[in-house]
């Protein structure tokens, strides 16, 4: 059975991840409307996973007899100054998630929970891929500056992005 603590670190987290899904259907929506649809598919894919997050957090809180809860999340901004700004704003929001998922260890540990410490695990791994994958689209957008030709070419290649739901463990 998970501590009331426990649950309420989860369900905040649930929150979070939300949020974060539509903040990426938001930058989406922008990136369609700047004409890079291949960008816009890759943030589309990065909805669908953040919203699976949200979803395996609330499945292992229900698992775990806990009351799984759904919090209100803010907006999500609407618009940047243009891709570059969208990626380094999901690198600084991947960061500030990588950090939510710290806390949730950090309480694990402080409730002496170690399923849910085990469970924490798949995601500290997931945030590592995550911010190195927008890290690596920053650094080809820094590569190509302004050249139209050379954005072109990475809108092309984030277009081939596919959605692959996350292993249950």
């Amino acid at each position: 059975m998970i501590t009331k603590k426990m649950q309420d670190a989860f369900n905040a987290q649930v929150g979070a991840e939300f949020y974060s899904a539509f903040l990426y259907l938001s930058m989406a929506a922008y990136l369609e409307d700047i004409d890079l649809p291949g960008a816009a598919n890759w943030m589309r894919i990065q909805y669908q996973e953040e919203k699976s997050h949200a979803e395996k957090i609330f499945e292992y809180v229900i698992e775990r007899d806990g009351r799984a809860e759904i919090p209100a999340w803010e907006a999500p901004k609407k618009a940047w100054k243009d891709a570059m700004d969208v990626f380094e704003s999901a690198y600084a929001h991947e960061q500030k998630v990588t950090a939510l998922i710290g806390g949730l260890v950090k309480t694990a540990r402080a409730e002496d929970d170690h399923a849910s410490e085990i469970f924490l695990q798949w995601f500290v791994n997931e945030q590592v891929e995550e911010e190195a994958s927008v890290k690596a689209i920053i650094q080809q957008l820094k590569m190509v500056d302004t050249s139209r030709g050379g954005l072109y070419m990475i809108d092309r290649e984030l277009a081939s992005r596919t959605f692959t739901p996350p292993a249950t463990a």
